[in-house]
């Protein structure tokens, strides 16, 4: 195996070099994807709480807004990661490959795309589920998050903010 070369997309990727994909360890894991691994074990955290709380007292229904907003926390670190929309400051740049428009509209509205069929599946979820049973106000808040979700993408596609660094 060739030597990699500093800038090279093996070293950019994280990928230690001369080393195969499945010799990498559990740390090096960790460190590629601490963020989204320490988010999800924080839902898991709410759902376990929620699951054992009252939805009709405040700290039950605190449990069933958090994992809402920390769903929501980790579609954005999960998203954003995989996926990209041209002109967002939310998304990673597109990487255009190919010469067909199709992919290349595709590639540049990947997180729009995967926003809303993610959320319209979440929609009909909630629409299936009893609006006042604990999943279905926890879902409904998902729904609602997601909504949060998409708009903050579309509209930093268009919107700026004097003095913000995302702008």
């Amino acid at each position: 195996m060739a030597p990699c070369r500093v800038g090279s997309a093996a070293v950019r990727g994280g990928y230690n070099c001369g080393m195969s994909p499945r010799k990498r360890s559990t740390a090096d894991v960790f460190k590629r994807h601490a963020l989204s691994l320490i988010v999800a074990a924080v839902v898991a955290l709410w759902l376990i709480l929620y699951r054992r709380s009252d939805p009709l007292t405040h700290v039950g229904a605190f449990y069933g807004n958090a994992i809402a907003d920390w769903t929501g926390v980790l579609l954005i670190v999960i998203a954003t990661k995989y996926f990209s929309e041209q002109g967002s400051k939310e998304s990673r740049a597109p990487r255009l490959r190919g010469h067909s428009a199709v992919r290349h509209f595709l590639e540049r509205h990947s997180l729009t795309i995967v926003l809303l069929l993610t959320g319209v599946a979440w929609v009909v979820v909630y629409a299936r589920s009893d609006v006042n049973g604990k999943a279905g106000q926890v879902i409904g808040n998902i729904v609602s998050e997601w909504t949060q979700v998409l708009g903050l993408v579309v509209i930093t596609k268009y919107a700026r903010e004097i003095g913000s660094t995302e702008s």
